[in-house]
């Protein structure tokens, strides 16, 4: 008789503490004045509040036109908060009309740059070679890429939760040096701003399948030290859902990030997450 041997059991990743991010993706929004008086007044809410930036990290991510106003007064009222940038051009420098570069970012102390967010996926036709070429670009800035991943809601029901995600991620970590560090934003394209965010369990689901995932692309150390986030209708009512998940490392905040109450509201999850 043939018995069945059920696979091994993968052995648990290393253990390692990922600081929570809470990062703010203000897309085409806010002039330069604007982003001063949103700045200042979410780091005057998070102070009131004693927020500890080593607890949780907090990251705007303005305009291209916003970021050396934002930059200078980060740096000269010391406020921790860390900067990035929502795109920026595969290329190192020369003929390219309206991009700009990793070295141009960083020069502005730029720390982070998204990549493939899918409003640049659907709305400028990016591939995810694209994608992987911006991830690129970002780490040889001395950038750190946030590699966003989602599927829309005909791509879920084609081919289920997690397939597209994956294989974007896969496309994208395929340029980078093993020990490039990323971070990896899953945003599912049918709750972004429809208010209808995924729920908790569905984003631990396809949070999980991308630290899987990562596992075998990157190894395990790789897998466990990397900041998974969860973008998509985010607020202060549903994040500490998502942020009790293990898997889910932070949030890839849209518009709520536009209202400085709010946004210090969803950086002090921490207030409202119990034990599960």
């Amino acid at each position: 008789m043939n018995e069945t041997t059920a696979p091994p059991a993968r052995a648990a990743l290393p253990h390692t503490v990922r600081t929570p991010l809470i990062a703010g993706n203000w897309k085409m929004n806010l002039d330069h004045l604007q982003a001063i008086a949103l700045v200042q007044k979410l780091a005057w809410s998070l102070k009131d509040a004693r927020h500890d930036y080593t607890d949780t990290e907090v990251a705007v991510f303005p305009p291209f036109t916003d970021l050396r106003s934002v930059q200078t007064l980060l740096s000269a009222d010391k406020l921790p908060l860390a900067l990035g940038a929502q795109d920026l051009s595969p290329h190192e420098s020369g003929a390219y009309t309206g991009d700009i570069s990793g070295a141009m970012l960083q020069k502005l102390g730029v720390q982070y740059a998204l990549v493939g967010h899918s409003e640049r996926r659907h709305g400028h036709s990016e591939s995810n070679e694209t994608v992987g070429a911006k991830a690129l670009a970002a780490h040889r800035a001395g950038l750190v890429p946030m590699i966003c991943v989602g599927e829309t809601a005909a791509d879920l029901e084609e081919h289920g939760a997690a397939a597209v995600p994956l294989a974007q991620l896969a496309a994208a970590v395929a340029q980078l040096p093993a020990d490039a560090e990323i971070v990896v934003a899953y945003e599912p394209v049918w709750a972004i701003g429809s208010g209808q965010a995924a729920t908790p369990e569905q984003a631990e689901e396809v949070a999980r399948a991308i630290r899987e995932a990562l596992r075998d692309l990157r190894g395990d150390d790789s897998a466990a030290a990397t900041r998974v986030l969860y973008g998509g209708s985010v607020t202060s009512q549903n994040i500490a859902g998502f942020l009790n998940q293990g898997n889910v490392d932070g949030a890839l905040v849209g518009g709520a990030s536009l209202k400085a109450d709010e946004f210090s509201k969803i950086v002090q999850f921490r207030k409202h997450v119990t034990a599960g």
